[in-house]
């Protein structure tokens, strides 16, 4: 389900992009691609340390987008691949995923999880 690049990019530094559907448009906020875990089922979890308006948007509508990428795999056109996630997200505060985001970061308050509707490379 995963591409090897984007496998390979979730190693790296970069940044993740996460897009939900506010009252008043997009609301954008970001995380860090080596905080997204791939979860068994097809699945993406990171930290939630704040992230209020992603979560009062998502309670409302849960579609989401994310975009990572890294400029250190070689992607269409020569340096740089990107990816763009099209999904459903629930803030999860309790349970056995939640607990592995705890353990991995203690700072949150909350794992996100992901699950994926399509994969596309942008780049």
């Amino acid at each position: 389900m995963f591409p090897e690049k984007m496998l390979e990019a979730l190693k790296r530094e970069g940044v993740v992009a996460i897009a939900t559907q506010g009252e008043d448009g997009p609301h954008l906020v970001n995380t860090w691609n080596t905080y997204l875990l791939v979860a068994p089922g097809g699945r993406l979890l990171f930290p939630a340390g704040d992230l209020d308006t992603t979560e009062a948007n998502l309670q409302k509508n849960n579609q989401v987008l994310l975009t990572l990428g890294s400029h250190e795999i070689s992607g269409f056109n020569g340096p740089g691949v990107g990816f763009l996630i099209r999904g459903t997200a629930t803030f999860l505060k309790e349970g056995s995923d939640f607990d592995c985001i705890k353990k991995r970061f203690p700072w949150a308050r909350a794992a996100v999880e992901v699950k994926i509707d399509s994969i596309s490379q942008t780049s």
